[in-house]
């Protein structure tokens, strides 16, 4: 017996090291070249200037900007998608007629392209676009989407649009995992419909609705694509956000602020994760 374990432990450990490997290849030396870099006035046998590098970026006015409208913008686009999502997934939930055709229209986004996401948000939002058309036939004014503040809402709308397909099958499957014998307890007790989802459903699936929100947060943090394709390396002042303060950097070839600006978003998504996940425990230790 005890060579089987020892044999199921080499084995395990054998299954396990391409995923150590790459953790330490693509992760931990890339973070500490990164961290170096951050420390260092060059990229080459550098002189360490402590945290000198940190200040001057923390002093910028344009990482101050991009951080600004980053946080602004998960601070409005992830509470929005998970509300909508949640909403949706509830509705489809409930085996409407039509729910196979919405669930596929909502998974669209998924499978197409990013680029043709843009282009047709373009199309739509451009100064001579589908929006603008409604606008001008129902006698308002014309609107600069792109190159205007309004380029924030623009961008908010194409994050939810893009990635709520994704939220709404998770959510569907967290509200699939729900026994139908609980509800119709509740039915039984004369529980109403808005009982029935916050005692039941939204303590249930908890578990799901936290992945659900790091993985907007994370997916929020990855809008400078769109944001990039739609409006340039220099957009609106309103959607400049840190990846493109990263990009402009990398660009400039100024390794130093980009290597500090890199270390930073890092740490703040770290917290974020971190602090979610120690709210998910407090909860579940709660509820036991």
């Amino acid at each position: 017996m005890k060579s089987l374990s020892i044999r199921e432990s080499r084995i395990g450990m054998l299954l396990a090291f391409p995923a150590i490997f790459g953790l330490f290849v693509f992760f931990l030396i890339p973070f500490c070249i990164t961290l170096y870099y951050s420390l260092t006035d060059s990229i080459a046998i550098g002189k360490f200037v402590g945290f000198q590098n940190y200040s001057s970026v923390l002093t910028s006015s344009t990482f101050r900007l991009a951080a600004f409208n980053t946080f602004k913008f998960n601070l409005i686009a992830v509470p929005l998608i998970i509300v909508i999502s949640f909403g949706i997934a509830l509705l489809l939930h409930r085996k409407l007629r039509g729910t196979t055709l919405f669930l596929t229209i909502f998974s669209f986004p998924l499978v197409v392209p990013t680029v043709s996401v843009i282009l047709f948000f373009q199309i739509i939002f451009s100064e001579s676009g589908a929006a603008n058309a409604v606008l001008n036939a129902i006698g308002f004014p014309i609107v600069d989407w792109l190159n205007s503040s309004n380029a924030f809402i623009v961008l908010v709308v194409l994050y939810i649009w893009k990635n709520a397909g994704y939220n709404i099958i998770l959510f569907l499957a967290a509200l699939n995992s729900v026994p139908k014998e609980i509800y119709e307890a509740a039915d039984i007790d004369g529980a109403g419909a808005y009982r029935k989802l916050t005692r039941i459903t939204v303590p249930l699936i908890i578990p799901s609705v936290f992945f659900i929100v790091i993985i907007s947060i994370i997916n929020s943090f990855k809008s400078f694509r769109e944001a990039y394709i739609l409006c340039g390396t220099l957009p609106n002042k309103s959607i400049y956000m840190l990846q493109h303060f990263l990009n402009n950097n990398f660009a400039n070839l100024n390794y130093q602020r980009l290597s500090v600006a890199a270390i930073l978003v890092f740490l703040v998504i770290f917290v974020i994760v971190f602090a979610m996940l120690k709210i998910k425990e407090k909860i579940g230790d709660y509820e036991m």
